[in-house]
């Protein structure tokens, strides 16, 4: 608005980028659940920092990763200088015919000044006569008058501090916007800044031998991929769950790993004829592709460790974090097929914000609860101290399953169990601060409140560590959960 008023308008390219920073940062508001709460703050302050750096010129779907490197140190700089600057160019400057109006603009700042001084002492009074005729506008002005005591002073000597330095930044970054953000020199688009050095034959080989290597590996793969637990118990001393673990962290890094080699030697190899190109990007589409059955691989270790063990935050992560991988491997690939290879940086920007984005729509929690539920109903264990571990994000979902009829009824106890839990460890927290309000905490008490007289069954015993709660048909569960992925 204020970059506006001086007749700076943004391009439209740059227009795109307030929707996800006002997603991600109503995602502050509306989720409680820690990684997505991490990466929304992550993805506000990143995208905001974009959102200055190219205000005018609107570039940044064209950067490569050195320029958004290039750029973070450049605002970083105008963060820290450019306000001073500003200010000592201002204190130097010639006066200017719009001085008079400046003057009176402080003459007008003045007056308003001496009016709220003569008002302060008026209001004091009328409010304590007021407060002595009504003792809730009392209990109102009380608390009023607390923000104001002694021995709050520390307190807002640092909050005070802190804002001052959020808006000096901030005029940092708008000044950045306004006198910096339009001729953009994109690094390596007319010039390399690495000459491809790498001959084809190289880069060949290379490629064939991790496309055999991952080929060979597929194939023994394969003995196991569809053959189930018949399978498995092939292996000596292998169960589901030790199945599952063995590998699969190795196997997410091998097309991790894969990615960044494909990337690397898109930027470093000299293919001089169309068949060299024809070769490399075939080899690349190979190496994808078997890639892609190794993350099918994975996907499937994670399902039956999840099977023996049911949903947790990491595990859930590590389901949406390889759709996501799987998408960016085969972006990459059409990217080289069209020459684009510069692109891939916008790719990885755009996989990154939709995995964020994605663990905010899901409700991860929520997700947690429901999974492990549905287990829980056709006979499996169910860890309900973890459940009760998880974020306010999770109590829609489980108050949900506690009223439902369609659950057997030992489920919906331990949707309960997990209730009470929660509600124990509330009352000992006491009442929070007005300032602490949060939607999904308020979504919470909201859901909790119809059913806080079926919850009076549940005898949580405060006195024991960990806190246990016993349910209607005497089961005990333990309220603290000693879980570790």
């Amino acid at each position: 608005m204020i970059l506006g008023l001086e007749g700076l308008k943004p391009s439209w390219k740059t227009l795109l980028l307030p929707a996800p920073i006002l997603f991600f940062s109503a995602t502050t508001f509306l989720r409680l659940e820690p990684m997505t709460v991490f990466l929304a703050v992550v993805f506000v302050l990143l995208l905001m920092g974009v959102l200055a750096a190219t205000y005018l010129g609107g570039r940044w779907v064209e950067y490569g990763l050195l320029d958004y490197l290039a750029n973070l140190f450049r605002l970083v700089g105008s963060l820290i200088a450019r306000p001073l600057i500003f200010l000592s160019e201002r204190k130097n400057a010639p006066p200017q015919a719009d001085a008079p109006a400046r003057k009176v603009g402080w003459k007008h700042f003045w007056a308003v000044l001496r009016g709220l001084l003569i008002a302060l002492p008026i209001l004091a009074v009328f409010a304590a006569l007021l407060s002595a005729a009504d003792p809730v506008f009392d209990r109102w002005t009380q608390d009023f008058i607390d923000l104001f005591r002694l021995e709050r002073l520390p307190e807002y000597i640092l909050r005070g501090f802190l804002i001052l330095l959020i808006a000096y930044l901030l005029a940092g970054a708008i000044l950045h916007a306004a006198a910096k953000s339009r001729d953009e020199t994109l690094l390596g688009l007319d010039k390399p800044l690495v000459r491809s050095f790498l001959g084809f034959t190289e880069a060949a080989i290379v490629l064939g031998g991790v496309v055999t290597l991952f080929t060979v590996f597929v194939i023994i793969q394969f003995k196991y991929f569809f053959g189930g637990q018949a399978n498995i118990d092939i292996v000596e001393g292998y169960t589901y769950s030790e199945y599952a673990r063995r590998g699969f962290g190795e196997l997410v890094t091998v097309a991790f790993f894969s990615l960044l080699l494909f990337l690397g030697l898109s930027g470093i190899v000299r293919r001089e004829t169309r068949r060299q190109r024809g070769w490399f990007s075939g080899l690349g589409i190979a190496m994808v592709a078997l890639v892609g059955v190794i993350l099918v691989s994975a996907f499937q270790r994670l399902l039956l460790y999840e099977a023996a063990y049911g949903f947790s935050r990491l595990r859930t992560y590590t389901h949406v974090f390889m759709i996501w991988l799987g998408i960016v491997l085969a972006a990459v690939v059409v990217l080289d097929l069209l020459n684009r290879q510069r692109q891939a940086t916008l790719v990885l920007l755009l996989a990154s914000i939709g995995f964020a984005a994605s663990l905010s729509l899901l409700n991860v929690d929520g997700f947690i609860v429901r999974q492990n539920l549905a287990r829980a109903a056709e006979g499996e264990g169910l860890d309900v101290a973890y459940l009760a571990s998880l974020s306010d994000d999770a109590v829609p979902a489980l108050a949900e399953a506690f009223q439902s009829e369609e659950l057997p009824p030992l489920t919906r106890d331990a949707a309960g169990a997990v209730l009470a839990c929660r509600l124990s460890a509330a009352s000992r927290q006491g009442d929070s601060d007005w300032r602490a309000f949060h939607l999904s905490r308020w979504q919470a008490e909201r859901r909790l409140e119809p059913l806080l007289d079926e919850l009076e069954d549940y005898r949580v015993y405060t006195d024991r560590w960990p806190r246990q709660v016993l349910t209607p048909r005497n089961v005990l569960y333990d309220c603290a959960s000693s879980y570790s992925d």
